[in-house]
């Protein structure tokens, strides 16, 4: 696994703690100060993503590979797939591969008519499974998760799989990299450009949440499982498991987020603005992907989370949204004076 990722650390940290008799492996392009003497039983190898040949050499050596970081790169996850595979006869019983994927998969970003605007539909990742994964190629995510399904469809008995699909992630993590979650930092970058809060149209479009802590237990109860030869965790196609603890409309955290902002005297007004679709499809934060601007403040992500909650016995129980809101934007300003701009280069502190 990648530990020193917002996601990774925080699941290695998890792992290191829940679990300390765990022999655990992290790739790490360089190692953290104090990372041996935070982890004194973690084995480290060098590499990167790129470093295919390696990642299917160390992924063979083992029984579980989680794929914490880079979600889209293909040719780490299909040498992820290929090393486990490469396990068979070492080891008894089958590998196990835990994907990282995200929400944007079902995110209603290609077509305007709900930018800005409540999507009345919400995703299940139970309910709505064989849609999810018969979506077109043309949705975020959708290419990696056929090469993780297909897969294991092809080597069942070798290989079981699953996809962790998070929606918004926010609060601190607890890894020895980065600590910073990306949407709530991006958000409050760009309320300190304008001077004021912001949404899209109405604002009334709602993404789903979990704190970084509770997406962590997602991936703990998945390991548990593996480790117990597959437990009572779903594998395979339907091994599919979104991670949201709540929802919030656009509209709503842009008033929070300015009432916090203004309230630091950071902001001159406490009242968030309508910002028309022209506008925020420009917002992109850095990226050079079109649409990254209304998928991020205009478009509706909704999901729930049954399948952790009805067959891993996932009980997100981190403090919400709300309550981490003010730490977590503080923090960005911090971040912003020390280090400067992340995604609004023009801004100035």
């Amino acid at each position: 696994m990648a530990a020193t990722g917002y996601i990774g650390g925080t699941v290695l940290d998890t792992l290191v703690k829940q679990h300390p008799e765990y022999s655990i492996t992290v790739l790490l392009r360089s190692v953290p100060d104090g990372f041996s003497e935070r982890y004194p039983n973690v084995n480290i190898v060098h590499g990167t993503f790129d470093d295919t040949q390696l990642i299917a050499n160390t992924a063979a050596e083992h029984d579980i590979v989680i794929h914490g970081g880079k979600p889209k790169h293909i040719p780490s996850l299909e040498a992820q797939i290929t090393g486990l595979l490469r396990r068979r006869g070492a080891r008894p019983g089958p590998g196990f591969l835990i994907r990282l994927a995200g929400t944007g998969i079902i995110a209603d970003w290609q077509s305007d008519t709900y930018y800005g605007k409540l999507n009345p539909k919400i995703w299940s990742d139970v309910a709505d499974i064989d849609e999810i994964t018969s979506l077109p190629d043309s949705h975020l995510h959708r290419p990696a998760d056929k090469i993780v399904q297909a897969a294991a469809v092809s080597h069942d008995e070798d290989l079981k799989t699953a996809i962790i699909c998070p929606p918004g992630i926010y609060g601190p993590g607890r890894g020895l990299g980065n600590k910073r979650s990306l949407l709530v930092p991006e958000m409050c970058e760009n309320m300190l450009e304008l001077g004021h809060g912001f949404y899209a149209g109405p604002g009334a479009n709602r993404r789903s949440w979990v704190h970084v802590d509770d997406l962590a237990k997602v991936y703990l109860r998945l390991v548990e499982a593996a480790v117990e030869g597959g437990g009572k965790a779903v594998w395979g196609k339907e091994g599919y498991y979104f991670a949201s603890s709540q929802e919030v409309s656009q509209f709503d955290l842009a008033k929070e987020a300015s009432r916090i902002l203004h309230s630091h005297g950071l902001i001159p007004t406490a009242e968030p603005k309508s910002l028309s679709i022209e506008t925020v499809r420009e917002m992109r934060g850095g990226s050079s992907w079109e649409p990254m601007g209304v998928y991020t403040w205009a478009c509706n992500t909704r999901t729930r989370s049954d399948r952790a909650r009805e067959v891993l016995g996932y009980v997100p129980d981190a403090p919400s949204l709300a309550e981490t809101l003010e730490k977590d934007l503080l923090d960005a300003v911090e971040h912003v004076k020390l280090n400067g701009p992340t995604y609004c280069p023009n801004l100035r502190l």
